[in-house]
């Protein structure tokens, strides 16, 4: 029995060893080691390539590296009945809560403007300095109530949507099919829906239509959630007033982009939060150990909804 990692694109012996340092009895290979197929019974994963898990006969168990679970859905070939797991972690809700008050705190105190008039030389203290916002969070999962609570606690006036209904006390979340009225009320957009079938190009131009004129938008959760030219021309129409971006529709960003070059849009490159490796290992451990007793697993992915 042992856990293989599978991650293509990122440094897989950062991993291992630390699986190895946190519990040396557990056998942990990269995909570069050789192995025996028939030995591997859980799989840690990131962009795996198409169809490889088929290879492990015994696989019991598939574990995201990340909380979003897209990647794994990716793959058409996905062995049927095996369960999948995510990482939550509050390190993970820490960052994300932290980059999505840095995008707001920025655009609520106009903090581009002051810095186009550092680079023109304009002293100006007639303008008000701060953007009256009333903000709304499009999707009211882990990531997105952290984000929330934190900036009530600073008294900004938040609400939130989400698909079902959810019981919160200090905040009002629209659910179902209030999300049209949901979006007549707020003026900075922040989405941080899990990416599926129903959120594919969620954030296009019907959507924007239905906003406040004008509106803000922060997208913090995947890239295939967005349709990159309808949000230019809401900006050319004024419908938003610009975005802050950590997800594309194509990664890493082409060269060709008018994201690269557009004045209204503030980017980076898909790094608001960033699971940290030695934090989440015990969790993973943990679920794996259970898997081999028999015991209920944790954080477990509902197939059908695919989050």
């Amino acid at each position: 029995m042992s856990i293989l990692i599978i991650a293509p694109n990122r440094d897989e012996n950062i991993w291992k060893k630390s699986f190895i340092d946190y519990d040396p009895n557990i056998k942990v290979f990269n995909s570069r080691d050789t192995f025996d197929d028939e030995s591997i019974d859980c799989v840690v994963v990131w962009n795996h390539p198409q169809g490889v898990l088929k290879k492990y006969k015994n696989l019991k168990l598939v574990y995201s590296m990340g909380a979003g679970v897209d990647h794994v859905f990716n793959d058409s070939e996905l062995p049927e009945d095996i369960p999948i797991c995510k990482i939550v972690d509050d390190r993970l809700s820490f960052s994300m809560s932290n980059y999505i008050i840095m995008a707001i705190l920025n655009y609520h105190r106009r903090f581009y403007k002051y810095q186009s008039d550092k680079k023109n030389k304009v002293w100006d203290q007639e303008s008000n300095p701060e953007i009256n916002l009333k903000i709304g969070i499009l999707g009211f999962g882990i990531l997105g109530k952290d984000a929330a609570e934190k900036l009530k606690k600073l008294n900004f006036d938040v609400i939130g949507y989400s698909l079902t209904k959810k019981e919160e006390k200090e905040i009002d979340v629209y659910f179902g099919n209030k999300i049209d009225l949901f979006l007549s009320k707020i003026n900075v957009l922040v989405c941080t829906v899990p990416y599926t079938k129903s959120t594919h190009s969620l954030l296009n131009k019907d959507l924007f239509n239905k906003l406040k004129t004008p509106t803000y938008l922060i997208n913090v959760s995947r890239g295939k959630v967005h349709v990159e030219k309808d949000i230019l021309d809401g900006i050319e129409s004024g419908k938003l007033t610009g975005a802050f971006l950590d997800v594309f529709e194509k990664e890493p960003l082409p060269k060709d982009s008018f994201i690269w070059e557009h004045d209204k849009i503030q980017f980076t490159p898909h790094i608001a939060s960033i699971t940290n490796v030695k934090a989440v290992i015990p969790q993973v451990v943990k679920n794996y150990k259970n898997l081999l007793s028999g015991n209920k697993l944790i954080n477990l992915v509902n197939i059908d909804k695919k989050y």
